[in-house]
């Protein structure tokens, strides 16, 4: 009797799946660059558990005399994951022509960025089965700046320094394209001058604002922007895995493309990571 393997069998049976690492299949992807990755994970019932320690204070003891023991508190956060995926079908004409796999693999890419920037940014309520994370921007226990980032800079330095006052290391900031505009606005004399605060911006340079990069992303809720310190974003970002099959649609002549990403994050300590609202934002 003949043995069935995978080199003998039609590829229905054995469709090719390519697996990305995402630094690779998705660079830009707001969470690779603004969290820690803790590794990755398959199925929505499992989770990444990753443990981490409150620091008791340490204390001044005299010579000779007894060490008092310190208390440090165990805790963990766990970090539950949904699946991003896109299902592409194209007949067989069409899948053959020059250009239609590399076009494809492009449009591929870019939906599952927008798609894990939106879960990672602005997920509404969340949903167990498939985003159980509240988005990031939208969590209401991080730390908010004092007033609105309009005439200066002055509430945005003060939430900064509350940041590094809960041992947070400011590492990038999140901002939409219309917070990021209205930043620009800010003159350097508000009543004698029209240029910008943050400089001319008619050259091609690295964003920064006070010594930080600075990601413009439109998945952002509008007039809003978050300090972000990395260490305290823990994710579990999985592979990018792309199949085609030319069996399923055997009857239609056709070729589906699946692409699918698994990821999700926790904030452990959300007082770390810091928000705040630009000239233009207009609340719920």
């Amino acid at each position: 009797m003949t043995t069935q393997t995978t080199s003998t069998s039609a590829t229905g049976w054995s469709p090719d799946v390519v697996f990305f690492p995402p630094q690779d299949a998705v660079p830009e992807a707001v969470v690779l660059q603004t969290a820690t990755n803790a590794g990755p994970v398959e199925g929505d019932a499992v989770v990444v558990r990753v443990p981490y320690v409150d620091d008791a204070e340490a204390g001044v003891t005299a010579e000779g005399d007894e060490i008092q023991e310190s208390d440090p508190t165990l805790d963990e956060a766990v970090v539950y994951t949904a699946k991003v995926t896109q299902l592409v079908r194209l007949s067989r004409e069409q899948w053959t022509q020059p250009s239609t796999a590399t076009q494809l693999a492009s449009s591929v890419r870019r939906a599952i960025v927008k798609k894990a920037d939106a879960l990672y940014l602005a997920a509404p309520d969340p949903d167990p089965e498939l985003a159980p994370v509240l988005g990031l921007a939208l969590r209401t226990d991080l730390t908010a700046a004092d007033g609105t980032v309009d005439a200066d800079l002055d509430y945005l330095v003060d939430l900064i320094a509350a940041l590094e006052a809960e041992t947070a290391s400011p590492s990038v900031i999140v901002v939409d394209p219309v917070g990021w505009a209205d930043l620009q606005k800010i003159k350097r004399d508000s009543t004698d001058s029209n240029e910008g605060l943050l400089g001319a911006g008619t050259m091609a340079t690295e964003r920064r604002l006070l010594s930080l990069p600075v990601l413009v992303n439109s998945q952002m809720p509008a007039a809003t922007g978050l300090v972000i310190d990395k260490n305290e974003v823990v994710a579990a970002i999985g592979q990018v895995a792309v199949a085609t099959s030319d069996q399923a649609l055997f009857q239609y002549d056709s070729v589906l493309i699946r692409a699918t990403m698994r990821f999700g994050f926790a904030v452990p300590r959300p007082e770390r990571i810091g928000v705040f609202n630009t000239t233009s934002y207009v609340a719920a």
